[in-house]
């Protein structure tokens, strides 16, 4: 059994598994610019990602799932709530990488030398099991391809697919509404407003979220860390991030620093503008006029990512698109004045329209200027100085 994301759903092939009590594995490969994100090394606009996982069945059930090409770093997330600090050296790490299931066959080496009980390594199957599933279920494109073989041996326990499906699919449901707040489980958080939080929190509170809140620790991990579902840690922290105490960024942090230091000690560096616009064309556009005018542009694509990658940024002027898929151009200004960091930051609109009813919608939300596609060089250089001189 294989085909295309498009024309069957990943909850239909796993009802199709159980129902045939099949035993084998399932591989679904996917391309996911939400999930993964990398940036252009000439750049900061958004390249997909391949992605793949791999489900592990007997007789309908499931065994294991694995992520991409195994990592023993999920299990060793988990190792840590256990407090488990016991690892298995490179080596024998090096050994198991011809295995089927290298990630598996880590978590039985742990098992037969005691160094954790079955009940905690049915723990993290689950866990791990939860986790991929969630991700899957999220698809709505990508490839499979589901191969009957022997089974993935020896099993610790096995997981029936209905209740997991029924369990998840609810709380994707639940996910999609901390959007666009919570994105991914693989943002990494990071403390935004301090003194807010401990003006409102006890200090025993804010204390766990400083430790978690490095900007290397992601709300995946944390969950692994904690033990907990993905949706139950985002749900608690989803005020804080609603009020912009705590941010969700991209792992992009060491990039954009690197990429500040050298920018910023430019001679001639008048300020960041961060243009955000699906149509890639437009972005690159704006980086050409702007660039040899002394100002760091960067173009970002996806409407959703560019919500967290502002406050990490930190532009001095943005160009927002009204029309994008996913999230309008109004919603993302009207959500940046909700943030105290981006209530005096110029916002200026971009469309194709020139009409009326755009001027006043995107004066409602706050936006600062408009300026109608297509424009010419002299337009945007105008608007940007204009702006740019009065917060210099």
């Amino acid at each position: 059994m294989q085909g295309n994301l498009n024309e069957i759903d990943i909850c239909s092939i796993l009802q199709l598994i159980e129902l045939g009590q099949r035993t084998g594995q399932l591989w679904v490969e996917a391309y996911s610019s939400h999930q993964s994100n990398q940036l252009a090394e000439e750049g900061l606009r958004y390249r997909p990602k391949q992605q793949s996982w791999f489900v592990f069945f007997l007789n309908g059930q499931i065994i294991y799932c694995q992520e991409g090409e195994s990592s023993v770093s999920r299990i060793n997330d988990y190792l840590r709530h256990y407090r488990i600090e016991k690892r298995l050296g490179e080596m024998h790490l090096a050994s198991l990488a011809s295995t089927n299931a290298p990630e598996y066959a880590y978590l039985w080496e742990l098992l037969e030398r005691n160094i954790i009980k079955p009940k905690v390594g049915g723990s993290i199957i689950l866990g791990l099991v939860h986790e991929t599933l969630f991700d899957l279920l999220s698809l709505h494109q990508g490839n499979f391809i589901f191969h009957q073989s022997a089974a993935l041996a020896p099993q610790l326990r096995t997981l029936e697919i209905a209740p997991l499906i029924t369990k998840i699919t609810k709380q994707l449901q639940e996910w999609k509404q901390l959007h666009p707040h919570i994105q991914s489980p693989e943002q990494l958080l990071v403390l935004a407003d301090s003194v807010r939080l401990r003006s409102s929190l006890p200090d025993a509170t804010v204390n766990k979220l400083e430790h978690w809140a490095d900007g290397k620790t992601s709300l995946r991990q944390l969950a692994r860390y904690l033990n907990r579902d993905i949706l139950t840690v985002a749900k608690v922290i989803y005020p804080y991030v609603q009020q912009g105490w705590l941010q969700l960024v991209n792992s992009v942090k060491t990039k954009l620093n690197t990429h500040t230091k050298e920018t910023e000690l430019a001679e001639n560096y008048r300020g960041r503008i961060v243009c955000i616009d699906d149509a890639i064309a437009i972005g690159e556009t704006v980086e050409y006029i702007l660039k040899p005018q002394g100002y760091e542009a960067i173009a970002l694509t996806n409407p959703l990512e560019a919500l967290s990658l502002v406050f990490q940024l930190k532009p001095d002027l943005i160009l927002c698109d009204i029309t994008m898929p996913e999230l309008e151009g109004y919603e993302i200004c009207a959500m940046l004045r909700h943030s105290t960091a981006f209530r005096l930051v110029p916002i200026i609109m971009l469309t194709g329209k020139d009409g009326f009813i755009d001027r006043v919608r995107a004066r409602m939300v706050g936006a600062t200027d408009y300026l109608t596609k297509p424009f010419a060089d002299t337009e945007l250089i105008t608007l940007v100085e204009k702006y740019i001189n009065i917060n210099s």
